[in-house]
């Protein structure tokens, strides 16, 4: 019993002197790092951002292809073997100029009879006319002879538009495309020659939701990016709006025209398209980071005074990890953008340089 008691007293002797040499002294500074007592307590470390007034438009992102302005191919009316070419392929025509010729030498023949028959029926017609003014002819031969007239000329008309049928001309200027026949080939009515392409401006059609619908209308500009040319922006025009909405994708179609002056872009090509549809001029955004959902609210931690205040907002559009705040911030706010989860109402904070992205 006596050597426990011992133990004991022992023991309090050594927990005294320990805690008289780690006690800090009178006028001793705390060690580095430690708050002093009854000092105010270290502030939370957290990123943040001073909010940002400019101009943000909405914008809605589609996807489309090119079309030609205009695109025909050219095909004979007629059968014929072709003669001639009037263009070299891949290069631009005007409208009017002469594309391909075919055989005419049966029709000009033709051509030739008619006028012959013609002229007979003028004769025929005049004798006619002549003779019954004078009493000696009757009223059906000349009935008759001013008949054949007009049906000889309307066979001259015939035989001059199957003649003009042998040479196809460009219907507008544009750029010809490879053609598929060679000079000497027989070609059979309706059969492709050569396509006809109309590529400054071009067309690109593209659908839009129809929760869209009330903000799409002509005059919008749309930016237009294709594969083939990365970091570069081709601006275009919304022309057209069809009136029906596709009961299958519950979206409408849209059609825009973008200028090609450089002759880059090309019909046919998949383009990604940003739709303008509308632009606050002082727009008030942070980062998307900074919002943090609490229920059916919207909150950020704004910095007031160097402690964090919890803010209800609303938001509006959202580009690119940005967000627009219509209610709730003003201009020259500071808000959390990092490290909302140890932060309280009131709680103070420290704001530390954004960690850099790997």
């Amino acid at each position: 019993m006596r050597r426990t008691f011992l133990i004991v007293v022992l023991l309090i002797i050594v927990s005294g002197i320990g805690w008289w040499f780690s006690a800090p002294k009178t006028g001793e500074a705390p060690a580095a790092g430690a708050p002093a007592a009854g000092g105010p307590p270290q502030g939370v470390a957290v990123e943040a951002v001073k909010v940002k007034m400019g101009a943000m438009a909405r914008e809605i992102t589609a996807v489309g292809s090119l079309r030609s302005d205009e695109s025909v191919m050219i095909r004979p009316e007629i059968a014929g073997r072709v003669k001639a070419f009037g263009f070299e392929e891949g290069t631009h025509v005007n409208r009017g100029q002469l594309l391909v010729k075919l055989d005419d030498a049966s029709l000009a023949a033709d051509m030739e009879q008619a006028r012959a028959n013609l002229g007979l029926s003028k004769a025929n017609a005049e004798r006619a006319s002549r003779l019954a003014s004078q009493g000696a002819g009757t009223q059906r031969a000349l009935d008759e002879a001013e008949a054949k007239l007009r049906v000889d000329h309307a066979k001259v008309e015939q035989a001059r538009a199957q003649l003009e049928k042998t040479m196809i001309v460009a219907p507008f200027a544009g750029t010809v495309g490879l053609r598929t026949v060679s000079v000497g080939a027989y070609v059979q009515p309706g059969q492709d020659i050569v396509n006809l392409e109309v590529i400054d401006p071009l067309k690109v059609d593209f659908r839009v939701p129809e929760v869209f619908l009330a903000l799409v209308r002509q005059g919008l500009t749309v930016a237009i990016t294709a594969d083939p040319f990365p970091g570069r922006t081709f601006p275009g025009t919304v022309s057209a709006i069809d009136p029906a909405v596709d009961q299958n994708g519950r979206a409408v179609l849209v059609r825009a025209r973008v200028d090609n002056k450089e002759g880059l872009l090309r019909p046919g090509q998949f383009v990604r398209l940003a739709l303008k549809v509308d632009e606050s001029a002082a727009a008030i955004t942070i980062p998307e980071e900074a919002v943090v959902p609490k229920g059916e609210q919207m909150m950020v931690f704004k910095v007031v005074d160097g402690k964090a205040m919890p803010t209800p907002v609303k938001v509006g559009k959202r580009i690119q990890g940005t967000v627009e705040i219509t209610e709730g911030l003003v201009d020259e706010d500071i808000v959390v953008t990092a490290g909302q989860m140890k932060l309280r109402p009131g709680v103070p904070v420290k704001v530390v340089p954004a960690k850099p992205e790997n």
